[in-house]
């Protein structure tokens, strides 16, 4: 007979913590610098903010809003904040003042945490947040409070280092997060995240990524970023090592791979992208084998193939802040060590398959939602369903119903399924090209470019045409002391690919990314139709 009292518990990634710090108290837990925190101090830190927040009535319910890039603070706030029952609300550190105004008054926060380096986009915006009854100024970066609050570390002091009163109030389904999407195509939408999913999911990531108690993870992933991809969960319930990151910069990253003995890190394209063209990477020798897990765009087989010259083993990942982050993983087969070095960068760029503890996902007709054949050339919408799948958009009912119409989370990717039941993006629905009556798929063409020996990046958008509407244009970046021509790019793509899809025009120079990355073709579509970079928040 079923006995809850018995056999069953409340899912929640919080009790991960409690667990190491019991197993593995004197262990190093947190590296930042020069600081050393063991999983005994990092609990009775997370403890300290807790009962901090607590005693300035924020409680269950309440949200919390953090603006700081992958330092102590944050990964602390992963932890105390949903302990007490409240609601992490962690925020892209790169935004304008209006666009954190929105975001911090659409999630109802009442705190706001917010390190120095970008208090001074909240300074003009602070006096019209109404809601928030608290600022905490985390002063690392500078040393004066700009806004009107106590600072991190004396705010700490004033909480007791035991466990809060309410640690135990906790109904799973009830959220732990909301994560605001980028809004390149709109207002930014609040995604909903619960105990229970987001503690499966980081069972996934522990599983799929290999963590053990001995790992040692360093944050170049932004930890505003769908929570990290639940890392900061994961690598604290196997008891190994976060090592702390302010900036991304080449030096200090493969500095601290080789000092920290580095062995997983998560990180977009373009950061692999920074590393492999860093002048010392060819030089650099890993101390111990560096897995590295990659989302954003299919990562190009250039990078995949420099980092893996450089030691490291690269596993893509795709998802969705909406689904937690990753939500696919292209699995190692063992045939495909019989591979030469190209073709295993190609596999490896795909998508994949739904990881551990997702399960389920899916390319279908978008109109009869049924399943498109494994051919590798039949396109449908990629959609997903399952416990990682988000609770919902936060105030948006109608948002909600959209994305989840016919019993599914749909993505608005386009995308193929290959015999192998491996998922290959195409494109997303907004990128495909129009030409005429063709539709022709922006990564497509990427692909091809991706090949000529003097591309590093490229990004395909579409440009409009008097006679077909609209056709491709390429934006290219070149590699180091490369020089083609627009002619040079324009021929190679005729002559590897079908004519018409090739692109009328190429322009070259550095690619618009956000913070996670991710190539902005929206701002480079925008520029082409409008003439500006138009702004689409």
């Amino acid at each position: 007979m079923f006995r809850p009292e018995v056999n069953r518990d409340i899912l929640s990634p919080i009790s991960f913590l409690n667990r190491s710090a019991d197993v593995y108290p004197d262990k190093i837990a947190v590296v930042y610098d020069d600081l050393r925190f063991t999983y005994r101090q990092f609990q009775a830190r997370v403890h300290q903010l807790a009962n901090a927040l607590l005693g300035r009535g924020i409680g269950h319910g309440d949200k919390v809003v953090f603006i700081c890039p992958n330092t102590p603070p944050m990964l602390e706030a992963h932890f105390a904040i949903p302990m007490i029952g409240a609601v992490l609300v962690c925020v892209n550190t790169q935004l304008s003042s209006r666009e954190y105004l929105y975001i911090i008054d659409h999630s109802d926060a009442k705190a706001v945490f917010v390190d120095n380096e970008f208090a001074a986009q909240l300074q003009p915006i602070a006096g019209e947040l109404a809601k928030v009854s608290l600022f905490v100024n985390i002063c690392e970066y500078t040393c004066a409070p700009l806004l009107k609050g106590p600072e991190y570390e004396t705010f700490l002091a004033g909480g007791a280092a035991t466990p809060p009163a309410t640690s135990g109030d906790c109904d799973e389904n009830s959220l732990i997060a909301i994560n605001y999407t980028s809004g390149t195509t709109g207002r930014p939408k609040g995604v909903m995240y619960s105990h229970r999913a987001t503690c499966l999911q980081t069972l996934g990531e522990i599983i799929e990524s290999a963590l053990r108690p001995d790992s040692v993870y360093l944050w170049t992933l932004p930890m505003f970023h769908c929570n990290g991809w639940s890392f900061p969960w994961a690598v604290t319930a196997v008891g190994a090592t976060h090592v702390c990151l302010r900036r991304c910069l080449p030096k200090e990253m493969f500095h601290l791979i080789e000092k920290e003995s580095v062995s997983h890190l998560c990180a977009s394209p373009n950061i692999l992208l920074m590393m492999i063209c860093f002048p010392e990477a060819p030089a650099v020798r890993l101390r111990r084998p560096l897995q590295v897990l990659t989302a954003g765009a299919s990562p190009s087989p250039v990078i995949i193939q420099g980092m893996e010259d450089i030691g490291a083993d690269i596993t893509h990942v795709y998802g969705l802040t909406e689904l937690h982050g990753p939500h696919s993983v292209c699995a190692w087969q063992a045939p495909w060590v019989e591979l030469d070095p190209e073709s295993v960068a190609k596999m490896k760029a795909r998508q994949g398959v739904a990881s551990i503890t997702s399960l389920h996902m899916a390319v279908v007709d978008s109109q009869s939602m049924e399943p498109v054949p494994h051919d590798g050339r039949t396109v449908g919408e990629v959609v997903m369903r399952g416990h990682n799948v988000m609770a919902g958009y936060y105030k948006d009912a109608a948002a909600t119903d959209l994305a989840f119409r016919g019993g599914w989370f749909h993505s608005g990717d386009l995308g193929v399924i290959h015999a192998d039941g491996y998922l290959q993006i195409t494109d997303r629905a907004s990128d495909v090209i129009v030409r005429g009556g063709d539709m022709i798929s922006s990564i497509e063409i990427e692909e091809i470019i991706y090949q000529h020996p003097d591309v590093l990046e490229v990004a395909v958008v579409s440009t409009p045409d008097p006679v077909w509407g609209e056709v491709p244009k390429a934006f290219v970046v070149p590699k180091r002391g490369r020089t083609p021509t627009e002619e040079e790019i324009i021929e190679f793509c005729r002559s590897h690919h079908a004519q018409f899809k090739a692109p009328k025009t190429v322009e070259f120079g550095q690619l618009p990314k956000t913070a996670t990355g991710k190539t902005i073709k929206a701002k480079l579509r925008s520029r082409e139709w409008f003439g500006m970079e138009r702004k689409v928040s």
